[in-house]
């Protein structure tokens, strides 16, 4: 009986309060899972009258039948055990409770309502969402209605990634018990067009293949049903892929000449269909995913149908808490112009440049790298018995490689061993002069990184906007993020660290750019379950149509003229230049106005109008021509009209600018998590980008600089820095300039310490209070000594090369 696979199929162990299963026992190191309902947004179970809270295994509930009963139980065994062979091990698979759940709630939901449904299913990481996407896609096509004849003829998994997810296409070709069921579109779109048409039951695409030519010949398929479940919803359905697989799946073959009938047969492909299902996985759905996705509660909301929260997953155990461990510093600035001009830049822009070279300057770079590299070697690299790795979050691509660049150089020089770095950009980057890719930096193709990174002859990954999403390393251990993070991106890019691995794996964070509030406000709206304000109001994309209609720039004749070749398809070239030029009508009325802000307004307005449509019109049937007409007339406009013409400001360079102090100080440090019922609401979609544009107000070179300081300067005086720089050229004479191009750093670094140190007390014994500071702060000492020395050693490299 307690043998693997010739004794019981799964054992469970039950109190009165929860349950807990495993498919083999093994002495010591049995694993079991919780196997619980779910309470309150977290671990465990909900009450039930008059009953113990693990009623649900033998009692039938208002929730659903008993688990233990024949109908459920003869369910379990014949539709979702299953035995994995994998490297020559043998799993038995058994569904944890929310799969379970989920799985048979959506098909009995389907069962009784039919095809064209909306479903979300917001299953955190560490939810095997896999599994789940795999038993309801086997298990939607075996679904019949009372006459016996199938609800659904195909079921096509979607995800957004270019490249498909090798884990998803293993899994449901996995639990295939016919071969040549599952079909896996990993080559062209014609592939994808084939199996469509020869009515394969199960496919694996990528949302991006239905974008294609191949695609749009598809007709005849409104007659068929399709369960379309998506992957990712949060990003998997917005843009033109998605619309056009909408077309492709409720083409019909036939079509009528009336402009007016085409046109609303553009639109009602836009929304919501009577033989789509669509079946939505995702831990973070944004307000557009649940406005368009979820189901409206009572009190008439949108809410996700089925729930596994982060917090649940956080307190069984499937995935890490990444803000238990939590410290932010703070940097502080004192820059300085070089110049002897004063000159005048645009506010903005010049703030951003100026921000920019204080970030990158090295000295910045060189102290956070001090603090990332002594943080992992004391606290990180011990973890996983030795395995544990880093991911550096930088701002841009230049940030990482200069991140990466200074990570080697400061590893070579301590001498350090064991502690290797990798950068992962996209494109070319010119540093210096020369040209880097990703592929030059680390010594072998981009492909590679994912499986080099995973063997232990690389510590840390130094990233610019790559593998911040679906890249899931176990080993991660700690994140040091040097970039503004908010909302869904802090929430994405922080759980790269929630992959357990082992028992009571740690994570650390260190965040020289955030405060602990505002990551803990990022995470609050899909902590637990995630909910809406209040619903969007549709109606206000007749606000905007009336906006833009209002602009002296849109001829409504023009509009319709444009509809009429537009809408019968078939374009040839010329029928695109024909259209080109009824657009051009309204680009020539709108060069004329020598209006800026209301041109730039209007360009605003009419961006706004076409996402804000394309969001609606799925949403809704809104049978309205006029508009389906205006969104295509102003597709083509917004392509057309001139960008805005920014005259080329004088730029702030880098040679305009010096650093003269930077400081590095610990701030918050301790637990950012967040606890049951810490939660928050996501905004409805009312923001529309349609503000008035204001010319940028000029600012001096010095103003610039000094706004600058105020926000991130020390509370030492420019007195006092002029007093570091003196003690720092006193200190830097010809001995100590030769001293430091002969020697290692470790062995001038005393030298330089105690003759700085006495430099600086005495320049500074008129000024108590900031003498005291120093002679007490041993950490600003240290910082200060080390930024002078790390000055100091540059100065004399660059002495020696002139």
């Amino acid at each position: 009986l307690l043998t693997f696979k010739r004794g019981a199929i799964v054992h469970f162990a039950v109190d009165q309060d929860n349950v807990s299963m495993t498919t083999r026992l093994m002495n010591g190191k049995t694993r079991f899972l919780p196997f619980n309902r779910g309470r309150d947004g977290g671990a465990g179970n909900p009450d039930v009258p008059d009953e113990n809270r693990v009623a649900y295994l033998y009692k039938d509930l208002p929730e659903g039948r008993a688990v233990f009963s024949r109908e459920v139980l003869l369910d379990l065994i014949g539709r979702f055990i299953h035995l994995e062979r994998s490297n020559g091990k043998e799993v038995l698979i058994f569904p944890r409770f929310q799969q379970f759940d989920a799985v048979r709630k959506l098909l009995g939901d389907a069962k009784g309502q039919g095809a064209g449904q909306n479903y979300l299913i917001q299953h955190s990481a560490g939810s095997g969402k896999s599994n789940t996407i795999a038993w309801t896609a086997h298990q939607i096509i075996n679904l019949h209605n009372e006459d016996d004849t199938p609800l659904f003829d195909t079921a096509i998994i979607v995800t957004d990634r270019l490249v498909l997810d090798r884990q998803l296409q293993n899994t449901i070709g996995g639990f295939a018990q016919t071969e040549g069921v599952v079909e896996k579109i990993d080559g062209t779109s014609r592939d994808l067009k084939d199996a469509i048409l020869r009515g394969a039951r199960i496919i694996i695409t990528t949302i991006q293949k239905f974008g294609t030519e191949h695609l749009a010949t598809i007709s005849g398929q409104a007659g068929r049903n399709f369960a379309v479940i998506i992957d990712e919803a949060h990003s998997s359905q917005s843009g033109k892929a998605a619309q056009a697989m909408s077309d492709a799946l409720t083409r019909d073959a036939t079509s009528s000449d009336d402009i007016e009938d085409l046109v609303l047969a553009f639109q009602k492909a836009r929304g919501p269909q009577k033989n789509i299902s669509f079946l939505a996985f995702t831990a973070t759905p944004r307000n557009v995913t649940l406005e368009r996705f979820g189901r409206i509660g009572a009190d008439g909301k949108p809410h996700p149908f089925h729930l596994y929260s982060m917090r649940q997953a956080i307190e069984e155990e499937f995935i890490v808490d990444v803000l238990k461990n939590y410290m932010t510093y703070k940097a502080y600035y004192q820059l300085e112009k070089t110049i002897e001009d004063d000159p005048a830049f645009k506010g903005r822009k010049a703030q951003a440049r100026v921000a920019r070279y204080a970030s990158l300057h090295p000295t910045a770079i060189d102290q956070k790298v001090e603090v990332i590299v002594e943080h992992f070697r004391r606290h990180v690299a011990k973890e996983l018995n030795g395995q544990a790795k880093a991911m550096i979050v930088t701002q841009s691509r230049e940030h990482a490689l200069r991140y990466w660049q200074q990570l080697t150089r400061y590893i070579e020089d301590k001498g350090y061993t064991g502690l290797r770095a990798l950068v992962a950009f996209s494109g070319d980057l010119t540093i210096d002069g020369h040209v880097w890719t990703e592929a030059t930096a680390n010594g072998f193709a981009e492909t590679e990184l994912t499986k080099r990174f995973d063997t232990d002859d690389y510590q840390v990954l130094v990233v610019a906007e790559k593998y911040q999403t679906g890249f899931d390393q176990p080993k991660l251990v700690a994140m040091y993020v040097d970039k503004k993070l908010a909302g869904l991106q802090a929430v994405q890019t922080l759980a790269r660290l929630n992959r357990s691995y082992g028992k009571d794996k740690p994570t650390y964070v260190l965040d020289f750019q955030n405060t602990m509030e505002e990551i803990r406000e990022a995470f609050a709206p899909f902590f637990e379950a995630t909910a809406l304000e209040e619903r969007t109001d549709l109606n206000q994309i007749y606000d905007l149509e009336q906006r833009i209609t209002n602009a002296t720039y849109i001829h409504k004749d023009e509009v319709e003229r444009f509809a009429d070749q537009f809408f019968k398809g078939g374009l040839t070239t010329q029928d695109r230049l024909t259209l080109e030029g009824t657009v051009r009508l309204a680009v020539e009325r709108f060069n004329l106005d020598e209006d800026e802000a209301q041109q730039e307004e209007f360009r605003q307005l009419l961006k706004s109008f076409l996402r804000f449509y394309a969001f609606v019109a799925q949403v809704v049937s809104l049978n309205d021509a006029w508009l389906e007409k205006l969104y295509a007339y102003s597709a083509w406009l917004s392509r057309l009209l001139p960008s805005r013409d920014v005259p080329a400001d004088i730029t702030i360079t880098d040679d305009m600018l010096t650093l003269s102090a930077f400081k590095l100080q610990k701030g918050e440090e301790g637990s950012a998590s967040l606890a049951a019922g810490e939660t928050a609401t996501l905004d409805p979609i009312t923001e529309f980008g349609a503000n008035a544009y204001t010319e940028e107000e000029e600012r001096s070179l010095s103003e610039i600089i000094d706004s600058f300081n105020e926000r991130h300067g020390t509370s030492f005086s420019r007195e006092d820095f002029f007093r570091i720089r003196q003690a720092e050229d006193q200190t830097y004479d010809e001995e100590m300039e030769e001293m430091i191009l002969r020697n290692p750093a470790d062995v001038v670094w005393g030298t330089w310490a105690k003759t700085m140190r006495t430099n600086l007390v005495q320049g500074l014994m008129r000024d108590n209070e900031v003498r005291n500071i120093l002679m007490t702060d041993r950490e600003i000492m240290e910082r200060i000594l080390m930024h002078t020395f790390q000055r100091a050693q540059r100065r004399a490299k660059e002495a020696n090369t002139l």
